[in-house]
């Protein structure tokens, strides 16, 4: 279960994206082997910078969602869903957007893996973070 404390979230956001950002890095770079340059590193860093502005943003949508699921329900699950899309649609265009860039600066095939190996690692926080939490509804308070 996901749990953050408020007044230590911002700290424990920081620290998961910094570890997080630095062990992705090394399998980014492992992944994709000796067929990158430097263009593209400097172009991965500032997708990563993106990519942990949105990660924030999820992490505070899921410390909302939380503190609020056992509640949830007319505007309040409405709000919710719109703003899990909205971070969706923003994630999946920041890919594509730094796949078109990574394209440019390193060929199809690194932009190729590079959108390959960001959708799965996407895929895999997701499908734990929905394992972790709990369902609308599952725990009703009288």
């Amino acid at each position: 279960m996901i749990s953050l404390q408020a007044q230590s979230a911002t700290e424990e956001v920081d620290l998961l994206q910094s570890l997080y950002g630095m062990e992705k890095k090394s399998l980014i770079s492992e992944f994709l082997g000796n067929s990158v340059n430097d263009s593209f590193w400097q172009v991965y860093d500032t997708y990563e910078m993106e990519r942990k502005a949105l990660g924030k943003e999820r992490i505070d949508l899921l410390s909302n969602y939380v503190e609020n699921y056992s509640e949830l329900q007319g505007d309040k699950a409405d709000e919710l869903i719109n703003k899990a899309e909205r971070l969706n649609k923003k994630q999946n265009s920041l890919i594509s957007k730094y796949t078109k860039k990574v394209r440019k600066v390193a060929g199809s095939e690194v932009a190729a893996q590079f959108y390959q190996v960001e959708h799965y690692l996407l895929s895999a926080v997701r499908a734990e973070i929905f394992e972790n939490i709990p369902f609308i509804g599952t725990l009703k308070i009288d």
